[in-house]
């Protein structure tokens, strides 16, 4: 049905920056969302960011003025710009999209597999 591919995870100093991108694919009717969320070892699954396709947007508040979530809307592709990260902002980042595949079809939540960011000190 929907596919999520994520990609810009990696290893970074704290201060220093990383782009992490989410492309969405399969059948797509309308895209009504998406956003990033992170899961710290030990700890339960949270909200980063969120767009709508009319682009309002959310940040959880340890990361407003840090994070940018964008959308790429031709291209289904959401992007979260991180900059000067810290090591608290460290964890697995999942790409997440409400999607209603189908015009008769009602809208689901659909998760890519998820993508490591850590952050040194």
């Amino acid at each position: 049905q929907v596919e999520l591919v994520e990609s810009g995870g990696g290893l970074v100093q704290a201060g220093e920056s990383l782009k992490l991108s989410c492309a969405a694919s399969g059948s797509l009717f309308r895209i009504n969302a998406m956003g990033w969320y992170r899961q710290a070892p030990g700890k339960q699954r949270q909200l980063v960011a969120v767009m709508t396709s009319g682009d309002a947007s959310n940040y959880t508040d340890s990361v407003k003025g840090r994070f940018t979530i964008s959308l790429d809307n031709a291209k289904n592709t959401a992007f979260l710009e991180m900059n000067s990260l810290k090591p608290e902002d460290t964890a697995v980042y999942y790409c997440n999209a409400n999607v209603k595949p189908w015009s008769w079809a009602r809208a689901n939540d659909y998760w890519g597999q998820g993508t490591q960011v850590t952050v040194s000190s």
